[in-house]
């Protein structure tokens, strides 16, 4: 299995450098599974966002590469918890936290948007001041 970087993720959805999106293109469908640490879908998350990219089409993107056939997503169960929580108003870094928490009885922050939004989304675990 190979892993793949960031950078090699947003060739593929940029189509921005055409030779390497070529490439990028011919290992994600190519005859070699490929993967990403999770770091990289949190990177990726904030590389598409600094380029302007709208909530809904970066959480089309990530999960367009989750469904490739030759891709094997890390942490399967907090990407797709991120990318609901993400879908619904949190931030992708904080959902992806909160979703590699899970198995904690809570999480605590300072960011009151952040804890507002886990009590709207009443999410597992919550999050709350400390």
């Amino acid at each position: 299995m190979i892993a793949l970087d960031t950078n090699v993720l947003a060739r593929f959805l940029l189509d921005d450098t055409p030779a390497q999106m070529k490439a990028a293109t011919n290992l994600l469908h190519g005859a070699e599974r490929c993967t990403a640490p999770i770091t990289v879908m949190l990177e990726l998350a904030w590389v598409l966002e600094s380029l302007s990219w709208q909530r809904e089409d970066i959480s089309r993107a990530i999960r367009l590469i989750c469904s490739l056939e030759n891709f094997t997503v890390q942490h399967f169960d907090a990407i797709i918890a991120t990318l609901y929580w993400y879908e619904n108003g949190m931030g992708f870094a904080d959902g992806l936290h909160l979703a590699l928490s899970i198995n904690s009885s809570g999480m605590k922050s300072f960011d009151k948007s952040f804890i507002k939004t886990s009590r709207r989304l009443k999410t597992m675990p919550p999050v709350s001041r400390p």
